[in-house]
């Protein structure tokens, strides 16, 4: 299987939920379905019911984190340097509204549109990387075409 790449902060992040899971939500969980057959007929409790699948939903979760940590590729953006690659922050500007931006480019375990974490694979990453500050690119999006000029690249 590929190597997936996170930052340091992301599989920290991953590292984190996956300690709560185990440690809080699965025995909480455990006790919820042992007072909810206490109550009686497993068929008609919904109680029952929705603690189980809520377990399904943890115990899902904990395989999926399990299996991205194990194959985490730590990448520390804070030894690179040069153009665009996994790990940079860079800040851009639409050449149309003369938005600026700041984005991350991250892995898609650890991308937030709202904080600032940029999917590797996304369009925007993909045009991005490679290029260097002053660059123009453009990036097909569901509105059209958007053109976005690379004022800065730091690696924090």
């Amino acid at each position: 299987m590929d190597k997936i790449p996170l930052t340091r902060a992301g599989f920290d992040k991953l590292e984190a939920e996956l300690k709560h899971l185990k440690s809080v939500e699965r025995p909480a969980i455990i006790r919820a379905i042992s007072e909810a057959r206490e109550h009686g007929d497993l068929s008609e409790n919904a109680e029952y019911h929705s603690a189980k699948e809520k377990q399904s939903f943890i115990e899902g979760r904990v395989k999926e984190l399990e299996s991205v940590i194990s194959l985490a590729d730590v990448i520390d953006p804070t030894k690179l340097s040069g153009p665009v690659k996994f790990g940079a922050t860079v800040a851009v500007v639409d050449e149309d509204t003369d938005e600026e931006k700041t984005y991350q480019i991250v892995g898609e375990y650890e991308a937030d549109i709202e904080a600032g974490k940029l999917n590797m694979k996304s369009p925007l990453s993909r045009a991005l990387i490679g290029k260097e500050e002053g660059d123009s690119v453009e990036v097909r999006t569901p509105g059209g075409v958007r053109t976005y000029e690379i004022l800065s690249i730091s690696y924090k």
